[in-house]
């Protein structure tokens, strides 16, 4: 008995450990998308979440919390407690932020914990029919012909369609004129318009469009072909070999949830998006599925970090 006594404590502790996973989770789930309703992000979290209410056994409620490119959701999600009941979907925006945004409420590193990547969102190099070029190759010698007066639209400053142009624009060595719009479809009707020459719009986005011929699509933004698309070549076989930009959406919960809360949801992610049903619905969507572990998807953010601040360097734009 003295023996069972003695070691009593520390049982209790290892009981206490293992307690959280086992009985988690107990109530529903808040999956807090930094953005508005019916955007590419918000569509792919309502695609999941009855998925993952099904494999979690409590439910998991979509919350738009849009606003300030996404850091107003992001700030909730930081200072939530640590217990895996809110969730952030992450996308790359958040990891261009820090290069934007001089202040920012949290550190995208410090204050969270990454569970999984989810996918990488490529885009499609589209150009009016105005546009006398049928290839990557053609739009970069009449771009250099053309000197500062073709034109490409985006989302705004920092935007993925902006920094696509920036890094096309730098490794081309051509010049155009940024014009940045308060939101990409806005951009991509002016561009079906006749108002813009050229843009970067997100591969679902575009794919309509190429298809009736309202736009010309000449390359992906991805290290491979998009299934959607397989007639288009990437950028980088078609003209500048190691051209790739991608966004990204992936799950993050706050700094200091329990490891082993977390490892659940990394299994349950990886399980899902793995799912030919899911898999099938995502590519519909335009995007490359793409799961890892923690540790993976902890490491791709540091290095999305530092491909952002190059890119946003070089194109010039200083944060405010």
């Amino acid at each position: 008995m003295k023996i069972l006594m003695a070691w009593l404590p520390a049982i209790l502790l290892t009981w206490a450990g293992f307690a959280p996973a086992q009985s988690y989770p107990s109530r529903p789930i808040r999956f807090v998308v930094a953005a508005a309703p019916a955007g590419g992000v918000d569509v792919v979290a309502r695609l999941l979440a009855p998925r993952l209410t099904e494999l979690l056994g409590q439910q998991v409620v979509v919350d738009n919390r849009a606003g300030a490119n996404g850091i107003i959701g992001a700030e909730l999600v930081a200072k939530a407690p640590a217990d895996g009941y809110t969730w952030l979907f992450g996308t790359g925006q958040h990891t261009v932020n820090p290069s934007l945004v001089k202040k920012i409420p949290y550190d995208i590193v410090a204050d969270f914990t990454p569970v999984s990547l989810v996918l990488h969102a490529p885009y499609f190099l589209m150009v009016h029919p105005l546009v006398p070029a049928k290839s990557v190759k053609e739009l970069i010698a009449v771009a250099k012909a053309r000197t500062g007066k073709l034109n490409f639209g985006s989302g705004g400053i920092g935007s993925a369609a902006h920094l696509s142009a920036e890094l096309f624009k730098t490794m081309a060595r051509v010049d155009m004129v940024h014009v940045p719009y308060k939101g990409v479809g806005l951009a991509l009707s002016d561009l079906v318009g006749g108002h813009l020459d050229l843009m970067f719009p997100a591969v679902a986005s575009g794919i309509p469009h190429h298809k009736a011929g309202r736009l010309r699509g000449l390359g992906v933004t991805s290290p491979r072909r998009h299934p959607s698309i397989p007639e288009i070549p990437t950028i980088a076989e078609a003209a500048l070999p190691g051209y790739e930009t991608r966004s990204w959406y992936g799950v993050l919960v706050p700094a200091g949830t329990p490891q082993d809360i977390v490892n659940r949801l990394n299994a349950v992610f990886v399980k899902l998006v793995n799912t030919p049903e899911i898999k099938a619905a995502l590519v519909a969507q335009g995007v490359d599925p793409a799961t890892g572990t923690p540790q993976e998807f902890a490491r791709f953010i540091k290095d999305e970090l530092v491909r952002a601040a190059k890119v946003i360097k070089a194109a010039g734009v200083e944060p405010k």
